[in-house]
């Protein structure tokens, strides 16, 4: 990427504890870092729960989020205004949903348009909108930036884009870890969103069968989000309250990765799942479902990983006992994550965006 180039991003908010809003910050830190000239415009809300660069400057088009159906020109007239203003040359859009607005803010402005996907092709989150948003995004946009090969495939099968479609993965947000973690206590983690993608449900039913076969291990979910009460109702009904904790947000992830012994996946979907790619590197075991996209990418079932079906808690049951009560094999599965981990280094990704962003 040329230094003198001016690089947007455009995303909803960073004001939220999500992998999408934490991935913006971390690749335009980095780039920032390296020179070039960085934004990040929000729709809404000037605040950040992730630290920026002092060179990336962040703005917000309104304090709250609005109704976007009553502020779509509004939005529009504000992302041009924007653009023009800064002399903005490329438009990192966060989410191809907001290539419906970008794309028409910037008509005739010679804006060169990338189209960030953060989740896997067959997903639309329920918003029969983003279909047409994917292909606005594969026809108009320079380039289409995916997570994994095989939604880069998926991508091409079904749209034919116009488009470059890439595949570049999440990388690590920390420095590659220089010790494993000890692994000295019975805690298997997980870590994500309290929402139905996630699985939590399905981990806490199997959770049940692991209370009564490893009675001194625990679980830590750690993340926030609308199916606490739900889970926190799960939990009570299942006896589970001494095994399974709940304790929010987790700050410091590291930390927590640090702290554990066992790394367990329980998603429906993920379009790549950064959480397992920083569990292994701390070298922790990985109990995952085989969901798409992310962990049918980054996992083999037997060499990195014990991999279940999706929606099934026996056979999330089943994994988990079998690193638990078979800790050579554990070791083996640790030492084997963090090697596979080891690629996904900032730098490494950082060069990727640098070639697509030039």
């Amino acid at each position: 990427m040329s230094k003198g180039r001016h690089v947007c991003f455009l995303t909803g908010t960073l004001n939220a504890m999500a992998g999408a809003e934490r991935m913006t910050a971390v690749i335009a830190n980095a780039l920032a870092e390296s020179g070039h000239t960085v934004s990040i415009l929000s729709l809404w809300d000037k605040e950040s729960c992730f630290p920026l660069h002092p060179a990336v400057r962040h703005e917000a088009l309104f304090a709250e989020r609005p109704s976007f159906k009553k502020a779509y020109l509004a939005t529009v007239a504000g992302i041009r205004r924007y653009c023009r203003d800064r002399k903005i040359d490329v438009l990192v859009q966060v989410d191809t949903m907001l290539a419906l607005f970008a794309l028409p803010a910037t008509v005739g402005m010679g804006v060169e348009h990338i189209a960030w996907e953060h989740c896997h092709f067959d997903e639309d989150l329920g918003r029969r909108a983003r279909r047409f948003a994917r292909r606005l995004a594969a026809r108009y946009c320079k380039h289409v930036v995916v997570l994994t090969e095989r939604d880069r495939l998926r991508w091409e099968e079904a749209l034919r884009p116009r488009s470059h479609v890439v595949a570049i993965p999440n990388p690590l947000p920390f420095p590659f870890p220089e010790e494993p973690a000890q692994r000295t206590s019975k805690t298997v983690l997980a870590m994500g969103r309290l929402v139905h993608a996630k699985g939590f449900d399905v981990l806490i039913q199997a959770w049940k069968r692991v209370a009564a076969e490893a009675p001194d291990w625990k679980l830590v979910i750690h993340g926030e989000g609308e199916e606490r009460r739900a889970l926190t109702k799960l939990i009570k009904e299942l006896g589970l309250q001494e095994m399974v904790r709940l304790p929010g947000i987790c700050l410091d992830a590291t930390e927590a990765y640090r702290k554990a012994s066992i790394f367990c996946l329980s998603s429906r979907y993920e379009g790549f799942g950064l959480v397992l790619v920083e569990a292994m590197a701390f070298g922790l075991p990985i109990v995952s479902t085989d969901c798409e996209t992310g962990p049918r990418e980054l996992l083999e079932a037997g060499e990195n990983a014990v991999v279940v079906p999706t929606e099934n808690p026996e056979a999330l049951a089943n994994g988990l006992l079998l690193v638990i009560q078979q800790p050579d094999e554990a070791a083996e599965l640790g030492m084997a994550s963090r090697r596979s981990a080891a690629g996904f280094e900032t730098a490494t990704i950082v060069a990727i965006w640098n070639a697509v962003a030039n």
